[in-house]
């Protein structure tokens, strides 16, 4: 097949599935009510509960999700041939992470502004809520210490895209200056900041940046590693329309531009697709199609990350419980465009079956490459339209640091939050002060970084990276528990996230299984007992689910009380 055409297959695909599956969710399911006060209106405090432009809100939803994990899964799972991708990638985001992301986001709207985690003791009971919390905060302190980790490598191996990226910031700023404190239109402002990102894609490549092999003993990724968490850190204490907000707009544009030329440049060019719809010679070294496919492919298919961005910082910036379905379900849509365009710059962005071949030889290394492979596939792709190869790979690895940049800072607000609750639970007004929690927050993901691999500074998130997936899909699959108890509490067909979370928890239970056991003969105790004590609560939280049931006349009016 060629690439134009699978490209243009998933394009209808995607429209199908927003145009008519997500407004039957809307209608049917949700029952979105324009009148409802939603919890940036009703707590509106100028930090965190802001009412948002949904373009805008939209614009940070989706550059919060589509961080580098929508790439890097895709590239990875290659490695089985493009079919099963294609596959996942297409029938997940329309029917799983659409109604998870737009559910879990209107889920918070109804309850405060709640995150998932905090939903879970209504929905399910005390218990709930100290099980999700605990899973949650793993989940995070992997994100913060692993996207740290893909940061610094990316401005150790693309010194072009450092000056770009920390020039975005001042600009995004003086963005949100303008527009909140000075109340211009959002789109003058907006164009112009992209047009001088644009350029600053020229001048990084015309002047790198590239820090000292080893300053003061410790590897230069190592000292990004340290900055980008310090960053976080700050980002993460700022009021959402100061940085957040402007830049993650900025940054959609730039993924939209981004997104944009990678298509054309596959139409355009119309690269054969080199690479097997199913590879008959997986490496001996790579583990089973079935049931891994799922949990390497997450975000781009079904994340469980998702969930916590839409119940934690979205849900506090929606204007209208109306605007669930276009931030919600279309972020889900988008991502699963970005995970597609990974597809077919792996797919078709060797020149040669066997390059592709030897990329793929083994599961290690397709592991270890995974978004050098995209960044070299899609500027191969830009090449096609005109543009040198330098400039096209400077552009596509500054969109790959900026949207991982901005996972990153979300996700350290998200842990911030999830601390306040453990605080508010536990009666412990320490982590409810938000300087305190922010500076906790960094302490616990520098801690990961710098201390799990002693031989590896900086690089310690990696250790437990084997288990992101796994953690992150459950995670998924206990949001989708969550609503489909909620629907039916509350009398809504809940089949449509009943027969996913199934799926989903089959699949990543099983995974998580196997990883454990293949930890355990290793000799890895680390991820051993950590993989184990994570199985162990989702089992654990799954059957509070159940037992759940039986107190559902208490729990019917957990979203209709307003």
């Amino acid at each position: 097949m060629t690439s134009w055409l699978l490209a243009l297959i998933a394009f209808g695909v995607f429209f199908l599935g927003y145009r008519f599956y997500s407004k039957f969710l809307a209608e049917r399911i949700f029952r979105l009510d324009p009148d409802f006060i939603t919890p940036a209106h009703r707590f509106r405090d100028g930090v965190d509960f802001v009412p948002t432009n949904r373009f805008v809100l939209w614009g940070h939803h989706f550059t919060s999700v589509a961080g580098a994990a929508p790439i890097i899964g895709p590239a990875i799972a290659m490695i089985w041939g493009w079919g099963p991708a294609v596959l996942w990638v297409l029938v997940g985001t329309v029917f799983i992470a659409g109604i998870h992301d737009f559910g879990t986001l209107w889920a918070s709207i109804r309850n405060r502004g709640l995150s998932i985690g905090a939903i879970a003791r209504n929905v399910i009971g005390p218990r709930a809520l100290t099980l999700f919390l605990l899973i949650i905060f793993f989940l995070l302190l992997m994100v913060n210490a692993v996207f740290a980790v893909a940061i610094g490598t990316l401005f150790t191996n693309f010194p072009s895209s450092v000056l770009p990226y920390w020039l975005q910031i001042p600009i995004a700023m003086a963005i949100g200056y303008l527009v909140y404190m000075r109340q211009w239109r959002l789109l003058w402002p907006t164009l112009a900041g992209l047009g001088i990102l644009l350029a600053l894609v020229w001048v990084g490549a015309q002047t790198p940046v590239a820090m000292p092999d080893e300053p003061a003993g410790i590897p230069a990724t190592a000292w990004w590693v340290l900055i980008m968490l310090g960053y976080g850190a700050l980002a993460s204490r700022l009021p959402v329309w100061l940085l957040l907000q402007p830049r993650d707009f900025i940054n959609a544009h730039l993924l939209f531009i981004g997104l944009f030329l990678l298509y054309l440049g596959v139409f355009v060019g119309r690269p054969e697709i080199v690479a097997p719809m199913f590879n008959n010679h997986v490496p001996a070294d790579a583990p089973p199609l079935i049931p891994l496919l799922f949990v390497t492919i997450a975000c781009g298919a079904i994340s469980g990350f998702h969930g916590l961005v839409s119940s934690g910082t979205s849900s506090k910036q929606l204007n209208k419980e109306t605007d669930a379905r276009f931030v919600g379900y279309l972020g889900a849509t988008g991502e699963g465009l970005l995970a597609m365009a990974a597809i077919l710059a792996t797919a078709a962005g060797f020149a040669t079956f066997d390059a592709w071949s030897q990329h793929y030889s083994s599961w290690a290394a397709a592991s270890g490459q995974g978004i050098t492979a995209f960044v070299s596939g899609g500027g191969s792709f830009l090449a096609n339209l005109g543009l040198p190869v330098l400039l096209g790979t400077t552009f596509i690895s500054i969109m790959v640091v900026a949207f991982a940049a901005t996972t990153l800072d979300t996700s350290m607000r998200l842990q911030r939050f999830i601390l306040a609750e453990i605080g508010r639970q536990y009666r412990l007004p320490a982590l409810q002060n938000i300087n305190f929690a922010t500076v906790l927050v960094f302490l616990c993901c520098a801690g990961l970084a710098f201390f799990a691999d002693p031989d590896n500074p900086g690089a310690g998130g990696m250790v437990l990276w084997p288990l992101f997936g796994t953690t992150n899909q459950l995670t998924a699959g206990l949001s989708l528990l969550m609503l489909s108890l909620i629907f039916w509490y509350t009398g809504r067909p809940f089949l449509y996230t009943l027969i996913p979370f199934l799926f989903v928890a089959t699949m990543t239970t099983w995974s998580m299984i196997i990883n454990v056991g293949t930890f355990f003969a290793a000799g890895n105790m680390l991820l051993t007992f950590v993989g184990g004590l994570i199985l162990i609560l989702n089992i654990w939280l799954i059957l509070e689910g159940v037992l759940a049931v039986r107190h559902h006349k208490e729990a019917a009016q957990v979203l209709e009380e307003r």
